[in-house]
């Protein structure tokens, strides 16, 4: 018994190590339409290089502002927001993302249970003789012999993924190579943070727990890149200005306005900085500086979709749902068929009620949940829709879909089987409403007790 606790202790810390899956997904995951764009037109290129089908991978944005990235369940790329805001250039971030790739492409993630199960074996005999040093009356020792234990940990794992961490590496600069991009950004990137990983910062550099960083991989990462003869491509000034302005968004809404400030003083007008302090202002509640920001920034770029969604979000988060319609539906004109502005469109219909404006939000959120069956705020919305127009069982089947797809299968059986009970069994609502309460019913029958 003893020794499965000790386990779970090593295995748990390492764990955090790995792909960073324990503390990642207890944070909040950020969906936006012009990020994840930008994000897709770094990485499917990637991805083509490396031979897998785009529509395969999702890129998840974490809100975490350490700095992370890893592959998990499945093929999913997930980025921390502090990784984004760390990169100095477009090619440091997609050398990173290629980086990622090269573990997919070469499975590597169904190796690493193997890896943490041998790395482990050192932290059990630290632990063991530190709780012998305190049995014998050296608590001091004993105690540092435990506490080192993560250390051996690490080490140990850390010699057993350097394989892995090279192969990606190569893999990296052929895709790099194959899309006509400079290396040097993932290069620069590694040098910038060689180190980290010993040092007191370490905890904000997560991402070096996991891709642990060596003399000699560096070297061999450089000469590759070096023989790449793409050093010197410079990144293009479109990407440039994709990823100032993801982090200008991204810095308005998650840093305190005073930190915008000082990212983005007020000499600096370029669109990315008056895009940031339009976000904080609006964040700040300061409705008529962000308004009037946003209206600048209109003006400057009658065609960006992203301004015209933040005008709107500021209109229909202060209540004036009937204005905040237009500059949704101008949003979604020029991205085209992008769910999640979808979704914006339809609250602000949905909000105002009138009987054409729900049928509006209806089709639109019912095209959004076709094109997205996994988001669960646009069933959500579509179960809000349902009810408002007096259609009760359909909305218990939204909100059925909405909580089978957060994972939550006792409420979205316990929805789901209201709804079949009014549905006509042989459309189709009434057959998705059956399986999702049969598929919940055997989960539940195989959940451990």
């Amino acid at each position: 018994m003893r020794k499965r606790n000790f386990a779970g202790i090593v295995i748990a810390a390492i764990m955090a190590w790995t792909m960073s899956s324990v503390p990642a997904f207890a944070q909040s995951l950020i969906r936006d339409a012009e990020i994840e764009g930008i994000l897709r037109d770094f990485t499917d290129p990637i991805l083509e290089a490396a031979n897998l089908r785009p529509n395969d991978v999702d890129v998840l944005i974490i809100n975490d502002p350490t700095l992370n990235a890893f592959v998990a369940r499945g093929q999913n790329i997930h980025l921390h927001t502090g990784l984004i805001l760390a990169a100095e250039s477009p090619s440091q971030l997609i050398g990173v993302i290629a980086h990622e790739t090269g573990h997919i492409e070469g499975g590597h993630n169904a190796r690493r249970q193997r890896d943490l199960e041998i790395a482990s074996r050192p932290a059990y005999v630290s632990i063991g003789l530190g709780l012998l040093a305190i049995a014998a009356g050296a608590p001091d020792a004993g105690a540092a012999l435990i506490a080192s234990s993560q250390q051996f940990a690490y080490l140990n794992f850390a010699s057993h993924t350097r394989p892995q961490e090279a192969s990606a590496d190569q893999a990296a600069l052929r895709y790099m190579a194959a899309t006509g991009r400079s290396p040097a950004g993932l290069l620069e990137f590694f040098e910038n943070f060689r180190d980290i990983q010993f040092s007191n910062n370490a905890e904000r550099y997560r991402y070096f727990y996991t891709h642990p960083l060596a003399s000699d991989r560096i070297e061999s990462l450089r000469n590759g890149a070096e023989r790449s003869g793409l050093m010197n491509v410079p990144d293009s000034e479109e990407d440039i200005y994709k990823l100032r302005m993801m982090q200008a968004k991204l810095y308005g809404f998650l840093m305190a306005p005073v930190y915008v400030q000082r990212e983005y003083p007020e000499s600096d007008q370029s669109v990315p900085a008056r895009y940031a302090r339009a976000i904080s202002a609006f964040q700040s509640d300061s409705l008529a500086s962000a308004l009037s920001l946003t209206e600048d920034l209109i003006t400057e770029e009658p065609e960006n979709p992203y301004f015209y969604e933040l005008k709107g979000q500021i209109l229909f988060e202060n209540g004036r749902f009937q204005e905040s319609i237009e500059p949704n539906r101008i949003a979604l004109q020029y991205a085209g068929r992008s769910p999640l502005l979808m979704v914006n469109l339809a609250r602000s219909l949905s909000s105002v009620g009138q009987p054409e404006d729900l049928a509006e939000a209806e089709d639109l959120l019912s095209l959004a949940t076709a094109l997205e069956p996994g988001n669960a705020f646009a069933w959500h919305e579509l179960a809000i829709v349902m009810e408002r127009q007096g259609r009760r069982a359909e909305a218990n089947l939204a909100t059925a879909e909405q909580a089978f797809h957060y994972g939550d299968c006792n409420r979205a059986m316990s929805f789901a089987s209201r709804a079949a009970e009014e549905l006509e069994h042989n459309t189709s609502s009434g057959i998705r409403a059956s399986d999702i309460t049969r598929i919940c019913s055997i989960s539940a029958q195989r959940r451990p007790r």
